[in-house]
């Protein structure tokens, strides 16, 4: 009888939906991290339900084929890159099955239909150096030095990192920089555990065609001890564009807080996607992988297939980033948005990008479009949309957008998700309301991570 702490041998056979390696003894599913199809690896047994349990790598017996030697010394640490050891094709690989699994099993998609439907995902040509924001927590190691660095996986302990293999390397020497000024000053480390100390995290932000640098302290507290000799340091640094404090004087996980001010510079660098251009700040949502996004919108917006007339709805526009993309061609955006401060920097970059045909709305998604398709009919006109663009959070859209977005019936609905299993899920009840599925195309934005994003065309069935 198998027990915790008990050394099985596992051949690997495959690999679940965040990167664990799966095998199987004594007819029992194990899953084993870092762990790789091909693998076979002698396992401590962890925990155990009644058909399954969990193990983690002893000794790797036999290497799979596809294993790779890792760029970053920290991968099985950090929580950051799940499957870095495996072959960048694989990892390819591995993500456009685990997007068509998921249309399959939650999605009801038949394998014939998505034989026809999906395209080969597009990944990197370098999937290493592509983030243009990093976030590095602030604390102290056994020894009381201060430290920096991430997360390990699922738990608040900093693993020291200065050189992040996804981050850009000008990230070290800001960090070095930041890291000497508090020693040199006595400037304090925030500890979770107590609420006490001064600095919590490190933002980093980096413009890819423009080379302008962000930096903004997350402290708890409203002031910087000398934080005049740190600006005059980074402030050396080519590029340096923005400085800025951010603070968060709350007992949480929440990494921003409520106020910036900026010390040095603008409150916001500047950065392109395609010919249109972004003014970023610390608490924007961008997207971190510059080069693949423009790849992400560049299809949405060919799945749109516009011509100058039409009427579009994004939804979950962030800071416009879509609506500015699609706007380039279409005869109207309107873009919906919860967050006050997303909406205007949205309409800032339209005026900076002097796009006057786009529109935006703060609220939730699943309430304006709502409320717009009911205020229409009750004075007496259709609600109409050419093509209706969402790019929901995580867990999807919600159910009352989705039932507007049938009832509207867009000739054309293009979904961008980072989440495939709530993409399936919402497909599912799209296509079940008369769309069929077009076209799908997955894009690694998060190289080296389990993360996929997809682009996905729907439209409207002919009766």
């Amino acid at each position: 009888m198998l027990k915790k702490n008990d050394e099985i041998i596992l051949t690997i056979e495959d690999m679940g939906a965040d990167g664990e390696g799966i095998g199987r003894y004594e007819g029992m599913t194990f899953f084993v991290k870092d762990a790789l199809i091909g693998d076979v690896v002698r396992a401590g047994v962890t925990r155990l339900k009644k058909t399954y349990g969990y193990a983690r790598i002893v000794e790797i017996m036999k290497a799979s084929p596809d294993r790779v030697e890792p760029v970053c010394a920290f991968h099985r640490q950090c929580g950051g890159c799940q499957i870095q050891a495996l072959s960048y094709e694989k990892q390819l690989a591995f993500k456009q099955r685990k997007v068509e699994n998921n249309l399959r099993r939650i999605g009801g998609f038949s394998q014939e239909l998505l034989q026809q439907v999906m395209e080969p995902i597009a990944g990197m040509e370098h999937p290493f150096h592509y983030r243009n924001k990093a976030q590095f927590p602030v604390g102290t190691d056994k020894n009381g030095k201060l430290i920096t660095g991430f997360y390990a996986g699922r738990t608040h302990q900093i693993i020291p990192n200065r050189d992040c293999a996804l981050g850009v390397p000008v990230n070290r020497e800001i960090l070095d920089i930041v890291l000497g000024f508090m020693e040199k000053y006595h400037v304090s480390a925030y500890d979770e555990k107590n609420g006490k100390g001064l600095v919590r995290h490190i933002l980093i932000r980096y413009g890819f065609t423009t080379g302008e640098i962000m930096v903004c302290l997350i402290i708890n507290g409203k002031k910087l001890p000398c934080e005049e000799k740190l600006t005059e340091t980074l402030a050396r640094l080519e590029g340096m564009t923005s400085i800025s404090i951010n603070c968060n004087t709350e007992k949480s996980n929440v990494i921003l807080g409520k106020e910036t001010r900026t010390i040095w510079g603008q409150p916001y660098i500047t950065d392109y996607i395609g010919n249109v251009k972004y003014q970023i700040s610390p608490v924007s949502f961008y997207q971190v992988n510059p080069a693949q996004t423009e790849v992400m919108y560049g299809l949405a917006l060919d799945y749109a297939d516009l011509h100058g007339t039409e009427t579009v709805w994004d939804l979950y526009c962030g800071i416009g980033t879509i609506s500015l993309f699609l706007a380039q061609k279409a005869k109207q955006v309107y873009g919906v948005e919860i967050i006050p401060q997303a909406i205007e920097d949205a309409r800032r970059n339209a005026r900076l990008n002097q796009i006057e045909n786009a529109e935006f709305f703060v609220g939730k998604a699943e309430e304006v479009l709502p409320e717009f398709y009911e205020k229409e009919k009750a004075e007496g006109r259709q609600p109409y949309a050419d093509v209706i663009v969402v790019d929901p959070p995580r867990k999807g859209c919600d159910e009352k957008l989705l039932d507007t977005i049938l009832k509207m019936s867009p000739p054309k609905v293009v979904y961008v998700s980072c989440d495939s299993a709530t993409l399936a899920r919402d497909l599912k009840i799209l296509c079940g309301g008369g769309y069929r599925l077009e076209r799908v195309r997955a894009v690694d934005n998060f190289c080296q991570t389990v993360h996929v994003e997809c682009v996905v065309l729907m439209s409207k069935v002919k009766e």
